[in-house]
């Protein structure tokens, strides 16, 4: 090699290491620059605490100035030098120790030294670069390191004032799976409701486009905010179609994390037109129809969505077959409830009587169509007249009962307020909400909690469609991207038979005794197999003196449609006769007998 080569290679490793020098000292000055700006006014806050703490006790008696003082090194210890400031101190430090020590010592000594100081120099160099690499592996897109850049404190102590932010200030931004995440300090009368307010002039200050969505809530500690901005998501990328193998109802756009609603919880899932309910709900359905323990009944006056599973779950569509049906629910949930043994707080499904969901969508459907029902029924003087008849009584007797008897109801809605879409007494019995997106915040608190804005539930900032906010008890307001579930994907799945009374077990099955009607004539009548009927039956014939049929209602705790059927299947049957002034009497004496 020349020595013009040599020359050359040695002033690009002097220019590379130049280059490489002002790099980091120019990362390293903006460092303490933004921790400067951000602890610099914990600073002032601890002198004007000790100032306070002097008035209070000015001789020092107390351990309050004591404190403060305290708090003030520690404050002043955390605010770093400036790069220059922090580089002429270590300059001069090590020029002192130079003059002073070197001369001293032998010249052995002073070459290991000076190896040592290189060594340790190099050391820092490489700590610094590591300690600012990115070891996440998000590369910042165009966007992301424009709003960076403007949510540094400087640049924000900057432009707060003028865009009515004055008070404000952020700390050191973030750029996580989720978006930018930043905190913001608030001083005097700022809160977190208060900058959630000032959404636009955040907007406006950072030059962030409308459709960005923002969450403002209250930070870790008193004085705080926590402000992020959604540019990516944890969903991104992945796969949302839904398939056996990938049974989840979505993906948590924060966390990435599979989230799932186990069966056994009565839900509310609401959103407005459009937004997705059917399909998030589509997952959830198959697993409530999945499984020997398991069945599904559908109410579906919009006959769009259980005709797709009328398949393999019970479908009511019209408002006759949603009072039927439910009047089968809530007459098998008394059953359940009757014979659940002493002790035993909930019932143990099994094949023959399985967990029951019960869906409702559209809810507001339900309440108009479904709650003045005409039907015709028997009066006490055996005449016939026509009485309305409602599905929510029942609805809401399972809403508020059924857990223990494994019926569970779900509600859905896109009118998610109570008296119009919720039936007040069905409402306080929800245990986990799903909300995909509202048009109001006042719906989205019905459904989320009085506290759903104060907590960052904004449902109606979610986009449209397959964004879900789910609240259990158990999980932050972070939005869930829901699986995609195709209707052909349900058409084509098996085939199972629907749940239904008249195949259920009686009440023999389950070891009650069965009464049976035994004639002087020797034929034997058919046992009285159905439960609410054998109730019935039972109730009139250990009754003092003849029962009218209202009262029949209460000695046996089923509604009213029940009660009607029952009689009107025993009078049929001749097993009991209705007297002259409507009374009701069991055949006794030769003619009958209940074993």
């Amino acid at each position: 090699m020349s020595h013009g080569q040599v020359w050359r290679t040695h002033r690009q490793y002097a220019a590379t290491a130049a280059r490489w020098t002002a790099d980091h000292w120019r990362k390293e000055a903006e460092r303490r620059r933004a921790l400067r700006a951000e602890r610099k006014p914990l600073v002032r806050d601890a002198r004007r605490a000790l100032a306070t703490a002097r008035a209070i006790d000015p001789e020092g008696v107390t351990p309050l100035r004591h404190r403060a003082e305290r708090e003030l090194r520690t404050a002043k210890r955390r605010v770093p030098d400036p790069m220059w400031l922090f580089a002429t101190k270590t300059a001069t430090a090590l020029g002192v120790a130079g003059y002073v020590w070197l001369p001293q010592v032998s010249a052995r000594v002073w070459v290991w030294s000076a190896v040592a100081v290189v060594a340790a120099v190099t050391a820092l160099s490489v700590w610094i670069a590591v300690r600012e690499r990115d070891t996440t592996g998000l590369k910042p897109t165009a966007e992301e390191s424009a709003l960076l850049k403007r949510l540094q404190p400087q640049h924000w102590k900057e432009h707060a004032e003028q865009r009515g932010l004055a008070g404000t200030l952020t700390g050191r931004p973030k750029l996580t799976e989720a978006g930018i995440v930043c905190a913001v300090r608030l001083d005097g009368t700022w809160t977190a409701t208060k900058l959630r307010a000032a959404e636009d002039h955040i907007r406006a200050l950072l030059g962030a486009r409308t459709s960005l969505r923002m969450q403002i809530k209250a930070g870790k500690q008193g004085g705080w905010a926590e402000l992020t901005l959604r540019t990516r998501s944890a969903a991104d990328g992945d796969d949302l179609t839904w398939t056996p193998e990938r049974r989840s109802l979505g993906i948590d756009t924060v966390t990435g994390e599979q989230v799932t609603v186990p069966l056994g919880e009565r839900l509310l899932i609401a959103g407005r037109s459009g937004a997705g309910k059917s399909v998030a709900s589509r997952p959830l359905l198959f697993d409530a129809s999945e499984g020997a323990t398991n069945a599904l009944v559908i109410i579906d006056l919009k006959r769009v969505e259980g005709r797709l599973w009328d398949h393999r779950a019970r479908v009511a569509s019209t408002p006759h077959e949603v009072i039927d049906v439910t009047d089968e629910l809530e007459t098998e949930m008394l059953d359940r409830l009757s014979i659940l043994p002493k002790g035993q707080d909930t019932w143990t499904p099994s094949p023959d009587r399985p967990r029951i969901t019960v869906v409702v969508d559209e809810g507001a459907e339900v309440m108009t169509a479904a709650d003045k029902v005409p039907y015709e029924t028997e009066t006490s003087d055996g005449k016939t007249r026509t009485v309305n008849r409602s599905a929510l009584p029942a609805l809401e007797s399972i809403a508020r009962m059924g857990r223990a008897a494994c019926i569970d109801l779900w509600w859905m809605t896109q009118k998610p307020t109570i008296g119009d879409g919720i039936p007040k007494q069905i409402a306080p019995q929800i245990g986990v909400s799903i909300c995909l997106a509202v048009r109001t915040p006042a719906e989205a608190r019905v459904v989320l909690g009085e506290d759903a804005q104060a907590k960052g539930w904004n449902a109606d900032e979610l986009p449209v469609p397959g964004v879900a906010l789910i609240r259990d008890g158990k999980r932050k307001p972070d939005p869930v991207k829901v699986r995609y579930m195709d209707k052909s994907v349900v058409i084509a799945l098996p085939d199972r038979t629907p749940w239904s009374r008249s195949v259920a077990p009686t009440m023999e099955a389950a070891g009650a005794p069965t009464l049976t009607l035994v004639t002087n004539t020797a034929t034997e009548a058919e046992p009285v197999t159905d439960s609410a009927t054998a109730r019935v039956l039972k109730a009139i014939e250990t009754a003092d003196e003849p029962v009218r049929q209202k009262d029949l209602v209460t000695l046996t705790g089923l509604s009213k449609g029940a009660v009607s059927k029952a009689v009107k299947t025993l009078t049929t049957g001749g097993i009991v006769i209705r007297n002259r002034d409507g009374h009701l009497t069991a055949t006794r004496g030769d003619e009958s007998a209940a074993a």
